[in-house]
């Protein structure tokens, strides 16, 4: 076959191999960057697990398509803040009602009131196409801890920009442009008027299919850095580098996240020796089981929860 191919001519698959390579970049048709708040999610995912202490049910029930009403109980001690350096813990319980209103993906509306009088609301609007209003407040009955906070998201085809305004006169505005198809550079800016302190920061993010790299740097003296790589369809790594130019404390951790067909694991351990583990596991349809699990061998504590989500 290759004796009926004429001189100087080009077969089908040389011109697929080379046709990448004589592509030209086009800078008019670039994606969306993901949210400047977001730009770690996937490390986040990993490293942070959200691990608690006792014993927690969770129940949830539909009552049409867009309306659903939840249940949560959840039973162990909690953490009192001491100038000791052992921890010191008491008990406690608190059941939480919550009410969920999702007209998607236009309209959603969250509220949560607890026994120890405390009210959480979030919503999410769309208000064009381009355009979306987020609001979340918290009420509660000790003195100086109730706040508010709106925010407007803008998506462009490829940039997002946000502004935020929350009480005690805060003021926050960020901004996030796509370079290239893979990297994106991002900025913010905040008031704190209540505090009397400002600042900026500045964000990188370089993702591909396999792996997701970011850094971020602010005036406060914060200095983040995160990597993730994905090994498999089920299977990432994650890790990050935190450092404080102000205190010189310096935080490192590594973690991971792992997907199975009925379960998933995640944990991570950091410089300061704390573990963590987080485990969900599916026994049936609507009905999970959970698991979690955090060490501190400095500070010698230890957290250990169980519990049982159900519902649609």
């Amino acid at each position: 076959m290759a004796g009926l191919v004429p001189p100087g001519t080009t077969t089908r698959s040389e011109a697929a191999e080379t046709k990448p390579m004589n592509e030209k970049l086009d800078y008019t048709n670039l994606p969306c960057p993901i949210p400047y708040e977001e730009i770690n999610r996937e490390a986040l995912m990993s490293l942070r697990p959200e691990c608690f202490e006792g014993m927690r049910f969770d129940f949830t029930k539909g009552l049409n398509q867009k309306f659903s009403l939840s249940h949560s109980v959840l039973m162990g001690p909690m953490t009192v803040p001491s100038q000791s350096p052992e921890t010191i813990k008491i008990p406690t319980a608190h059941y939480e009602f919550g009410a969920n209103f999702i007209d998607h993906p236009k309209l959603m509306l969250f509220g949560r009131v607890l026994t120890d009088g405390r009210l959480n609301a979030r919503v999410k609007y769309d208000l064009t196409d381009n355009l979306t209003l987020k609001a979340n407040a918290q009420l509660t009955n000790e003195p100086n801890m109730s706040h508010g906070m709106a925010s407007f998201d803008y998506k462009g085809s490829d940039y997002r920009s946000q502004i935020q305004v929350g009480n005690g006169a805060l003021l926050q505005a960020s901004y996030i442009q796509s370079v290239t198809p893979h990297f994106s550079l991002g900025g913010e800016v905040f008031w704190a008027g209540q505090h009397r302190k400002s600042g900026i920061g500045y964000a990188a993010r370089f993702n591909t299919e396999k792996m997701v790299a970011t850094g971020q740097v602010a005036s406060t003296g914060m200095v983040a850095l995160s990597y993730v790589q994905k090994l498999s369809e089920k299977v990432s790594l994650a890790s990050d580098l935190m450092y404080n130019h102000t205190s010189r404390d310096v935080t490192a951790s590594v973690g991971y996240d792992y997907v199975l067909r009925q379960s998933r694991l995640r944990g991570k351990i950091d410089s300061n020796g704390r573990t963590a583990a987080f485990l969900e596991e599916r026994l049936s349809m609507g009905l999970k089981f959970i698991l979690s699990a955090e060490m501190d061998h400095k500070k010698k504590d230890y957290k250990f929860g169980f519990g049982l989500a159900a519902g649609e």
